[in-house]
């Protein structure tokens, strides 16, 4: 597996989704965020509220995001088709899920390759069908974005021309006493206008609203008004500053930190399209104001600084994880569980990589570079390792080919013994043979082990024959050792006659089953050699009186060359055995057991041949 292909890289700005965006303005701080006062207040009193810059509408609610390319792609129609604004934030976020289910898809696409047999080399990433509709639809909201957002920078200037209009319209009332007194009407209809008219461009809010300002407080200034009317005025702006203050400090209990600090800045550009209060109410109830708007923002403050340090904890466990995965040597995996395992293992590693959320922004890109480089050396090696491993077991595979091609050859064979020699060697040769590919081992033994058992069954059938033969030769042999054995249990030693009797008899019986041949051959020489001697002490003379020399003589020679013979057979025999294997090691040791046998057995004759030509030498001399 390759795991860059496991594990898609977040979108660099996806851990600051949250961090407001020029289409979402940010509050000034509470000891900035307060609106001026009203123009009819006293300049002094209106000191004490600092003025705040002017901010743009906040951002639509955020709904939802679509969790698939399709519902992504019908929410951009959906935004394409609708009369509202599109959001910025929204359409990057949306752009951000399409490439984030899109990675999504190809990785289970990758899984289902590897999974059915594939490997990561050989997958090749689908085409997607959705990319182009995703694209067009992105492009049609970028240029509707861009329509809207030429549409409001021409209404903001128009908005401008208007407000510009007003404030000389104002600043004429302003002008004197009279004019003031009789334009009082044309001055509330020229403030709600001021109300209704949309933002400006924002390098010229903060001075225009300054010279609005300063043209309403001339009016009030100059206007001679009654007491009751300005009270009443006083008293409407009270409730309303009233009701912002409750609903700022209703804010404090809004579950969403960053839902509330909006609706905050929604509050505050009303509170500064509100009109003054009587001069000793002025302090109070901007303070209740300001502290409350002070506790929306320690919480949005608050909760951008724990998203900050969740980020720092998660890039301090993906470190923790790119350490795990580096930390894996593969020179030390020498198995295929010990290669399986680790594998698991790093899947397992990956699966949690994909539970830990964003770190800080800066390092998202570079933690999952390091995480994937890791990967990659540890699948690399992995295909390499296995790659090697395929291609020892193609070698193994020609080498047991080779055996079985030779083992078919020699199946009919009928030179029965050097072909089983040959076979037992070629035997021992696949045991040290390495494995081969799991789909050949089988058949490929299959040819083997079925060749070598024909050879061995048609042997069997073959040499069924003798070994009956060889299993009576057995039972004979057996008697003659029984006969010898009452001889030597005897009080007196047997006449020369009747061993010899029993030694033509044994050297007329054929071959025995060859495991039985030592231990029988032993039990007869032991007892022969034990009759022999017990003769020659007991009784030689009268051996030598009722045995026929010559003819003991000339059975003593031929037994004499029948052995030699033997000998001869067996040692030219050492020269066509290979001690290559451990079944040829083990037949060599075995011929040469019977050989040195032999040769006690001849040096025996000898000497029994040298006993009968002693007294014929002496009697010639």
């Amino acid at each position: 597996m390759n795991e860059k292909d496991i594990i898609q890289p977040a979108p660099a700005d996806a851990a600051n989704a949250t961090t407001p965006t020029p289409d979402t303005p940010v509050a000034p701080a509470a000891e900035t965020t307060a609106p001026a006062p009203a123009a009819d207040e006293a300049p002094a009193a209106a000191a004490t509220e600092p003025e705040a810059p002017a901010t743009q509408a906040p951002a639509a609610e955020a709904r939802p995001l679509p969790d698939t390319q399709e519902a992504i792609i019908g929410r951009l129609r959906e935004m394409n088709a609708a009369d509202s604004p599109i959001e910025r934030s929204e359409l990057e976020a949306l752009k951000q899920a399409y490439y984030r289910a899109h990675a999504a898809a190809v990785a289970a696409a990758r899984d289902a390759h590897i999974a059915a047999g594939g490997t990561p080399e050989t997958f090749v990433v689908p085409a997607d069908p959705n990319e182009e509709s995703f694209k067009a639809e992105l492009a049609l909201a970028k240029e509707k974005r861009a329509r809207a957002l030429e549409a409001a920078e021409r209404l903001s200037r128009d908005n401008l021309e208007a407000k510009l209009a007003i404030i000389e319209q104002i600043k004429t009332m302003a002008a004197s006493p009279d004019e003031a007194d009789k334009g009082y009407d044309t001055f509330k209809q020229l403030t709600a206008r001021w109300k209704e008219t949309g933002p400006v461009p924002p390098e010229r809010a903060t001075e225009l609203w300054k010279t609005y300002q300063l043209y309403v407080e001339q009016f009030y200034d100059q206007l001679r008004m009654g007491h009751e009317l300005r009270a009443y005025d006083f008293k409407k702006n009270l409730e309303t500053k009233t009701h912002l203050c409750a609903e700022a400090e209703a804010l404090s209990d809004e579950p969403d930190p960053v839902a509330a600090f909006h609706r905050l800045q929604q509050l505050h550009q009303e509170w500064r399209e509100t009109g003054p209060v009587a001069r000793e109410l002025r302090d109070d109830i901007w303070a209740r104001f300001k502290a409350a708007s002070t506790a929306v923002n320690k919480r949005h403050q608050a909760h951008f600084e724990a998203l900050k340090a969740r980020e720092e904890e998660n890039l301090t466990r993906k470190t923790a994880l790119c350490e795990r995965v580096e930390a894996i040597d593969p020179a030390t995996l020498s198995t295929h569980a010990q290669w399986e395992q680790t594998t698991r293992d790093i899947l397992a590693i990956q699966a949690e990589w994909k539970t830990i959320g964003f770190t800080p922004k800066k390092m998202n890109t570079p933690i999952f570079e390091r995480f994937r480089a890791a990967c990659d050396r540890f699948f690399q090696a992995k295909s390499a390792h296995y790659r090697a491993t395929r291609e020892a077991q193609a070698a193994n595979l020609a080498r047991k080919t080779a055996l079985a091609d030779e083992a078919e050859a020699l199946a009919q064979s009928t030179d029965w013994g050097p072909t089983a020699t040959r076979l037992a060697a070629m035997q021992q040769e696949w045991k040290t043979i390495g494995p081969v590919s799991h789909k050949a081992s089988e058949a490929v033994w299959q040819r083997f082990s079925r060749a070598c058992n024909t050879f061995f069954e048609r042997r069997s059938e073959a040499t069924a024959g003798e070994r009956r033969e060889q299993e009576a030769n057995l039972e004979a042999k057996r008697a003659i050792i029984g006969r010898l054995e009452a001889l030597a249990a005897a009080p007196t030693p047997p006449d020369g006659a009747t061993l010899r009797a029993l030694t033509d008899e044994w050297n007329a019986t054929g071959h025995v089953p060859f495991r039985k041949k030592d231990k029988l051959h032993r039990r007869y020489h032991e007892l022969l050699d034990r009759l022999y001697g017990a003769r020659r002490t007991a009784a030689p003379a009268a051996d030598a009186a009722t045995a026929d020399p010559a003819r003991r003589r000339e059975r003593l020679a031929r037994a004499y060359e029948a052995k030699r013979a033997e000998i001869l057979s067996y040692e030219t025999n050492l020269t066509f055995i290979t001690t290559k294997s451990a079944r040829g090691g083990s037949l060599v040791e075995e011929i040469g057991r019977k050989i040195s046998r032999l040769k006690t057995e001849l040096a025996a004759l000898s000497d029994e041949m040298a006993a009968l030509d002693a007294p014929a030498d002496a009697a010639n001399n």
